[in-house]
């Protein structure tokens, strides 16, 4: 790749931060869910090479474009198919889940790949309304606050003489995240004093706010003695700007199926999105999708190292919908580079 020096100074800002991969596990217009777990697979396996931090899975339900329904059992795929990345969850939602399953669950995971497994926890459904009743069976889905606490009880050392203990999983090392894309969930990971992962690549309304909250009422603790924010982002990179205009397509195609409510599987990429869209579906995707990084490397490379400089984010967290598994893997590769 050339580089010239605007890519040279912003890569020099970008050098230490670490990069991490969050896949929503996309299903592509016709192709099958299990197209999408190989092509993750082979993704993660890139991202090893690549230098990649970690590789995170979001749970979601009920969406005919991703795939990551059964988010635990992916992670068990992916850390088998690799061998030094991190694997987590980005996040697994627990008022979808009772506290000690999920313990036994990354316990289960934690005692295969030891030393490799997130555990990143979110309060949101994941999917809508419905689905969320069919899933908790008519509960209420729990207290989110009082639900990490009975997690974490369960795996910790100090759970070994109560009668509910969760084997395995108690007493080991399994870092937990808290998620969010509120000022709410911020202020609970501030208080927990536990690293937080906020959802900007598609709520990037509060963001600022919220990390900045976050900072300002950190409490330290045995899991994290200062701040750490990651900042989850879009970033699409091609060999240039309209190349990697016409690979977002794809991406813009996904975002008008959220807010029209008429989700698919994601669209190979198109030539000109004027046709897909009016002028307020497109307003509202560029509002919603505002920390996206579209464009080739010395754009990318320009805009991603202000956004770092000004929010002093610790990780990054990399999205990109692409519809080609090649140019999925280019845009990585392209990041990753910029980032050397």
């Amino acid at each position: 790749m050339n580089t010239n020096k605007a890519e040279v100074s912003a890569g020099k800002q970008l050098a230490n931060i670490p990069r991490s991969v969050l896949d929503l596990a996309p299903v592509r217009q016709g192709k099958t869910a299990a197209d999408t777990f190989r092509e993750s697979l082979a993704l993660a396996q890139a991202a090893e090479r690549m230098g990649y931090n970690r590789y995170w899975l979001a749970e979601h339900h009920n969406m005919a474009s991703v795939a990551s329904s059964a988010t635990v059992v992916l992670i068990g795929h992916i850390a088998g198919g690799t061998s030094s990345i991190r694997v987590g969850s980005g996040g697994i939602m627990l008022p979808n889940h009772a506290p000690l399953v999920v313990a036994e669950q990354f316990g289960t995971l934690a005692s295969l790949y030891p030393g490799r497994i997130d555990m990143g926890l979110g309060r949101a459904p994941g999917t809508d309304p419905q689905t969320a009743a069919a899933l908790r069976r008519g509960g209420s889905g729990g207290d989110f606050v009082r639900d990490i606490q009975e997690l974490r009880t369960y795996l910790s050392a100090e759970n070994s003489s109560n009668r509910v203990r969760a084997i395995p999983g108690e007493g080991l090392d399994i870092p937990v995240w808290i998620l969010g894309s509120s000022t709410d969930s911020a202020m609970l990971a501030a208080a927990l004093g536990l690293p937080y992962a906020f959802a900007s690549h598609f709520a990037p309304g509060q963001f600022r706010t919220a990390i900045e909250l976050y900072r300002r009422n950190f409490r330290p603790s045995p899991d994290l003695d200062r701040p750490y924010v990651m900042a989850g982002i879009n970033v699409i990179a091609a060999s240039g700007d309209a190349e990697a205009e016409r690979v977002a397509s794809s991406f813009y195609q996904l975002a008008v199926g959220i807010i029209t409510g008429k989700r698919q599987a994601l669209q190979p990429p198109v030539d000109n999105m004027g046709a897909l869209w009016n002028e307020a579906e497109e307003a509202a995707v560029r509002q919603m999708m505002a920390y996206s990084f579209i464009g080739g490397p010395e754009k990318v490379a320009r805009e991603l190292g202000n956004f770092v400089s000004q929010t002093g984010v610790d990780e990054l967290m990399v999205v990109s919908h692409i519809y080609e598994p090649e140019a999925r893997q280019q845009s990585y590769n392209l990041l990753a580079q910029l980032m050397s």
